[in-house]
């Protein structure tokens, strides 16, 4: 019985790592944010230019954990440093979600 409620806990814990976040954001309002990084990153998120990332389909941990490091300094860019300072972790979580439920664009064409 011991071993049958281990495997019932590990099952509860694996499927909460596989939804995803607890707190993700809200994509509507990602979308309303995004009006300042569509110059750099295109409006949804597909770059038209080499020189800026693609961000249309990442995944959401890797935004927000990307858009933090700016915010904290940890992760170095000097035009991404000062967009990513002005960032609540609200505008942080929100932006991450819009992002990631945008079709990405083929890299290779």
């Amino acid at each position: 019985m011991k071993k049958l409620s281990i495997l019932a806990t590990l099952a509860c814990s694996a499927a909460l790592m596989v939804s995803g976040p607890a707190s993700a954001g809200n994509p509507a309002a990602g979308k309303e944010k995004s009006k300042t990084c569509a110059a750099c990153h295109g409006a949804d998120g597909n770059s038209a230019s080499a020189d800026f990332p693609k961000l249309a389909g990442q995944y959401y941990d890797y935004l927000v954990k990307s858009l933090q490091g700016y915010k904290a300094g940890t992760r170095k860019n000097p035009i991404m440093a000062p967009m990513g300072a002005n960032l609540s972790q609200r505008d942080i979580e929100d932006l991450a979600a819009y992002y990631s439920s945008q079709q990405g664009l083929e890299i290779f064409r």
